[in-house]
Order: structure tokens, then C-alpha cells, then sequence
């Protein structure tokens, strides 16, 4: 069976329960996506959890749509990493041109 992930929630492990998750999402997904484009074009740069706040929305709804963007091409790191409220370092994204036109 082939992977569809971009296109649908992805799924790890062999348990169900990331599968399970991946299926209760997959009715957000689009509007979820379509929040993240918004709000880094809103923003221009910036890390998830600086998106998050924007967005108005759990990291764990937006976070895995800016992974699954950035596997479809519409968003991209700057190259650029600024430290999270944890101290850890985390990507810069952006929208790429197949992402403004999305909008």
C-alpha cells in the first residue's frame, strides 16, 4: 500500500494509536493547512510555536500540518533558527512561491 502522506495525516508505529489520531484529524487537516499558509503569510517568517499563538490553536493540531506543508512544497526553512520558549532551537519557515499562490 502506498504512503499517502503529504496528502493525508501521517502515521507511526505499529500500536493503532497514531493511526487513530491521523484518522480523527484528517476531517480538520484542510482547514488546518489553509490556517498555517495564513498565518505564515500573516507573520512572513516564523517558528511553529511562534505561529501557534497566531493561529489560535493547540501546537499538536498545527504543528505536524506545517511538517506535511513543507513535504508538499509550500513552505520551507529560511535557513534561519531562533530558540522556543524551551530553549531548544527550531527552524524558520516561510511560505515558497507554491505557497503564496495557494493563498
Amino acid at each position: 500500500m502506498a504512503n499517502p502522506y503529504p496528502d493525508a495525516p501521517g502515521a507511526k508505529g505499529p500500536d493503532g494509536t497514531s493511526q487513530e489520531a491521523a484518522a480523527a484529524i484528517q476531517p480538520s487537516v484542510t482547514r488546518l493547512r489553509r490556517l498555517a499558509l495564513r498565518t505564515l503569510g500573516q507573520l512572513g517568517a516564523a517558528t511553529v510555536l511562534e505561529a501557534v499563538p497566531v493561529a489560535g490553536v493547540p501546537r499538536e493540531s498545527l504543528q505536524p500540518r506545517f511538517s506535511e506543508l513543507r513535504a508538499m512544497g509550500l513552505v520551507e526553512a529560511t535557513g534561519e533558527r531562533r530558540r522556543n520558549p524551551n530553549g531548544k532551537s527550531a527552524a524558520v519557515l516561510r511560505l515558497t512561491d507554491e505557497g503564496r499562490a495557494a493563498l
